[in-house]
């Protein structure tokens, strides 16, 4: 019995497009979400970074974390869900470094980026590239 697990029918689809590899795709993207976390809650080390790029690195990250879910969720409600998981994220961590590290500040400017970043990777979806991707991939 041969037994497909990137692709399998039986696997379930957690309201993903029907790629090949679809849980690969998910993985990627929860490693960005970890990626996400650990970089926003670890003590920051180095140089500090030039004025005004920290805004910038966070509404960066957001996007492409939302990107990618608009490129591998389904539209409707499993995107929907996913795009308000990482506002959630990304307001919940600017509370976290403010309340749980004495080495990071909450600001809120941070959280607008992130708002700003998802709502920029998310419009990815107004597009035809997330229908590329499943009819390529798929």
């Amino acid at each position: 019995m041969a037994i497909s697990v990137a692709g399998s029918e039986s696997l379930p689809r957690f309201g993903l497009r029907p790629l090949r590899w679809r849980l690969a795709w998910l993985g990627v993207w929860l490693c960005g979400w970890m990626l996400a976390v650990a970089l926003s809650l670890l003590d920051p080390a180095g140089l500090p970074p030039p004025p005004g790029s920290d805004k910038l690195g966070h509404l960066l990250a957001y996007a492409l974390l939302a990107a990618w879910a608009a490129l591998i969720f389904r539209r409707g409600r499993p995107l929907a869900w996913a795009l308000l998981g990482l506002l959630a994220l990304g307001c919940g961590l600017e509370l976290a470094q403010g309340w749980l590290t004495s080495t990071r500040a909450m600001e809120w400017l941070d959280a607008v980026a992130n708002t700003l970043g998802v709502l920029l990777g998310g419009s990815l979806t107004l597009t035809r590239v997330p229908d590329w991707l499943a009819a390529r991939f798929g």
